[in-house]
């Protein structure tokens, strides 16, 4: 006899959302559970049905094999003994899949009893110069450590810890009422799955003690702020010999004097002479690697931009070398004295005539001022 397809089996479309496929399951495990229906064979064949399609379409990468080769992908092992049942449905777990959510029982599934140690995050403020070209770097971290005198395992040595014989190991009991089940975190071992009746004397049966640790951490070049560096397994240490978890360096790159950083490229503002500006000439802005050139053509006005290309910032994502963007900005000479001051009113007096050829931007804005009251007085 030919399976049903899986969508019809739980009452939704092929484009069902994630979300509408677990709704429709749960609404039928509940219909149909063993607890409910008295031990009719027909609707304990309907549960196991349900169950079948809900493991294959509630998973994604499962539900994409299923869609393009049906049934057959999960048929004499090809699907990876995922399809199917074997020996069985295991009315417990799944059980506790369907009411978990509802009555706080953890998610249902039966957990692990070695929990794994907290991620952590350090901090890392550097300058630009660092971040930029890369370093090694000494951090300090406060944390939990695996204990030496134990192995992690929190029990004396010589001794060993002993299988919770409330939980048999599970770290979980289930409690019944009806066709309800409830999970809940063992209160005789707390949910570790063991009991240490002879424990270690320096973590006192943790399986970990407090210390700061020391690391090195090598700073590729071109990081930037929010950039994180993760080092696998210098996290927390979980209890009694889990895993430890993992260290994130989160990269902060403090403000530069000159440089402000926008990806690849570098942006800084050059303060140019009146003199420079208006016969041009050649003048030196800093870069990261040095002192550069830049020439300055003649009539150059305030915050024009010169691209220097390649002087910026390699990414650490890869890609061309950025480039520096300088944006002049012309000062007004001060401090001066009487000679200074009377050469400069004969350079406006010699221009008197001719503003709009030497001052083209102020000519313009003076022809719109006159332009914006006419039409107010129209």
């Amino acid at each position: 006899m030919s399976k049903r397809d899986y969508y019809e089996v739980l009452g939704v479309a092929k484009d069902a959302s994630d979300r509408d496929i677990k709704k429709a399951y749960k609404r039928l495990a509940m219909k149909y559970h063993p607890d409910r229906t008295a031990g009719d064979k027909d609707l304990e064949a309907k549960f196991k049905e349900v169950k079948e399609a809900y493991e294959i379409l509630g998973d994604s990468q499962k539900r994409q094999t299923y869609d393009q080769f049906g049934h057959a992908a999960f048929e004499q092992g090809g699907g990876g003994g995922h399809g199917g049942f074997g020996g069985g449905a295991d009315f417990g777990d799944i059980f506790g899949d369907v009411f978990g959510d509802i009555f706080g029982g953890g998610g249902g599934r039966r957990q692990s009893r070695q929990q794994r140690g907290a991620d952590l995050r350090y901090n890392l403020d550097l300058s630009l110069e660092e971040a930029v070209r890369g370093k090694d770097v000494e951090i300090k971290v406060p944390t939990w450590v695996s204990c030496e005198p134990c192995d992690g395992s929190g029990a004396k040595k010589g001794s060993k810890p002993q299988t919770c014989g409330t939980c048999q190991g599970h770290g979980q009991v289930q409690m019944r009422q009806g066709f309800f089940a409830v999970q809940q975190t063992c209160p005789t071992c707390n949910g570790s799955g063991q009991i240490i009746s002879d424990p270690c004397n320096k973590c006192h049966g943790q399986g970990r003690v407090e210390k700061t640790k020391t690391l090195s951490v090598k700073i590729p070049a071109g990081v930037d702020t929010g950039d994180r560096i993760r080092l696998a397994g210098e996290g927390e240490a979980g209890q009694h010999g889990a895993p430890a978890g993992d260290l994130y360096v989160q990269v902060s790159v403090r403000e530069h004097p000159i440089f402000v950083r926008d990806g690849s490229n570098l942006y800084c503002e050059v303060p140019l002479s009146f003199t420079t500006a208006a016969l041009g000439g050649e003048i030196e802005v800093p870069t990261l690697d040095g002192r550069a050139k830049l020439k300055i053509p003649s009539e150059c006005q305030t915050d024009k931009m010169f691209r220097m290309r390649g002087k910026g910032v390699k990414s650490v994502r890869g890609g061309a070398v950025g480039d520096l963007i300088c944006k002049v900005i012309i000062e007004t000479p001060v401090n001066l004295n009487d000679r200074q001051k009377e050469l400069l009113r004969e350079l406006d007096e010699s221009m008197g005539g001719n503003s709009s050829r030497h001052r083209p931007k102020e000519q313009g804005f003076f022809d719109g001022v006159k332009k914006f009251f006419d039409d107010l007085t129209k």
